[in-house]
């Protein structure tokens, strides 16, 4: 092996310019990017970018083996790219994709499957559940159920797609949200209650290295109001747990993991379990088969092994390095269009002043970059990392970051904020009292 690297990134949001100044990070890596959109972040890291939308496998299966690119390696930010095979196709030319097949890819992109392979499997953490292909008969089992239910389209909607009955809307607004929408397939299980959090771990040649927990917070506004969106900004804490939970919480989620990788030995990737802290313990709300987004902007700013170290020994398959990390807490703000996700305001121009911005990072999402500057789409634009010694620290770093943008976005200005953690650990006190 050359001691440079030709690594090409599929991807254009925020979670793969974090992944993108992790690999532009190693000298050895020569980066290459195609996405569908021009990330103003990426294309300033890679030696070439390409206007390819990431679900069209042969025109990006070209590129990866053609000049300038001729890849050695590749790696893939989102979950569409993997459900189209674009895992199998590079593999099938010789470049080697970090990233699942698209038939281990299900188990984010097929939560039917997801659910009836923990259960075959033994995996610990599964909530009861039913499929239903049938929208009658799944209202039908809303009418009789007991208890509420987490209502979810068995196939990929962006983050956005689960309603959560008791929580979100009532068994007849769920009702009539899958009567419209008339979807092919859905699961309904019940509703766990309690904490969120994430872990992601590197994965290949049945060896996993977990990550620090994480906690995003899906509701658009502050105070856990509003819809669902893809992720308004998310924190981590300089140790693997999160102060509402202990280290052996912490260490059960893992175990949840390295059983699926048990189970999955061919899986290669980054797998992200999903969790809820019940007062029983860690339970499974879905696994993604990549990084989370804004996760991954909370995980790589703090990774210092390099990640192109565990991709080539991935392919190797020899032993996934040890991962170290910083220790320090992170606190990742999206900046949002108005009205987002709603009624999404595009095509307002924006502007970030980096230069004036000490310590945090900033990873561009879905902009519009033009000649005369950015401007905002119908998703989710740029988001803000602070890094520090803790996270109320963090927090002000990144608040202080965002004061060098411009009007025309909105922000969670509550993540990671002193107020939000103590009502983190309120909530999990009084459930463990229950």
């Amino acid at each position: 092996m050359s001691n440079t690297d030709s690594v090409l990134l599929i991807g254009g949001g925020g979670r793969e310019h974090a992944i993108a100044h992790a690999l532009a990070a190693d000298s050895r890596c020569e980066l290459y990017a195609c996405a569908g959109n021009r990330n103003p972040g990426i294309t300033t890291l890679a030696t070439d970018f390409r206007s390819i939308p990431e679900t069209s496998v042969d025109a990006i299966v070209e590129y990866a083996t053609t000049e300038p690119v001729n890849a050695d390696l590749a790696i893939v930010g989102p979950e569409s790219a993997l459900e189209a095979g674009i895992v199998d196709a590079l593999d099938a030319v010789g470049v080697y994709t970090f990233g699942p097949t698209a038939q281990a890819a299900q188990i984010e992109t097929n939560k039917a499957f997801q659910r009836q392979f923990m259960q075959s499997k033994s995996i610990p953490g599964c909530p009861d559940f039913a499929v239903f292909e049938e929208i009658e008969a799944a209202c039908e089992y809303i009418d009789d159920a007991e208890s509420d239910l987490a209502v979810k389209p068995a196939g990929l909607t962006g983050g956005k797609g689960v309603r959560v009955i008791g929580d979100q809307v009532t068994k007849r607004e769920a009702k009539s949200y899958l009567r419209e929408n008339e979807y092919e397939q859905v699961v309904l299980e019940e509703r766990l209650v309690g904490e969120e959090f994430t872990v992601q771990a590197f994965v290949a040649n049945g060896e996993l290295r977990t990550t620090p927990a994480i906690q995003d917070h899906k509701r658009a506004y502050e105070g856990d109001t509003g819809p669902n969106t893809g992720g308004m900004g998310s924190y981590s804490d300089t140790t693997q747990a999160l102060p509402f939970m202990s280290t052996e919480e912490y260490e059960d989620a893992v175990a949840i993991l390295e059983a699926t990788v048990e189970a999955l030995p061919e899986y290669k990737g980054v797998l992200y379990g999903q969790f809820m802290l019940t007062g029983d313990g860690p339970r499974v709300i879905e696994f993604n088969a990549r990084f989370g987004d804004p996760e991954a902007m909370n995980t790589l700013p703090t990774l210092e092994t390099s990640l192109l170290d565990i991709m080539r020994a991935a392919e190797s398959d020899e032993s996934l390095p040890t991962l170290s990390l910083s220790n320090q807490a992170t606190v990742c703000k999206y900046a949002v269009p108005e009205g987002y996700p709603i009624d999404p305001q595009s095509g307002v121009q924006i502007a970030v002043d980096e230069e004036s911005i000490e310590g945090a990072r900033v990873y561009y999402a879905s902009v519009d970059s033009r000649e005369n500057g950015l401007y905002t789409t119908t998703s989710r634009a740029f988001a803000v990392v602070g890094i520090a010694d803790s996270i109320i620290a963090a927090e002000s770093q990144a608040e202080t970051a965002l004061s060098a943008a411009s009007d025309g976005v909105r922000i969670r200005h509550d993540v990671g904020t002193p107020s939000l953690l103590q009502r983190r650990i309120d909530h999990m006190d009084a459930i463990r009292e229950e």
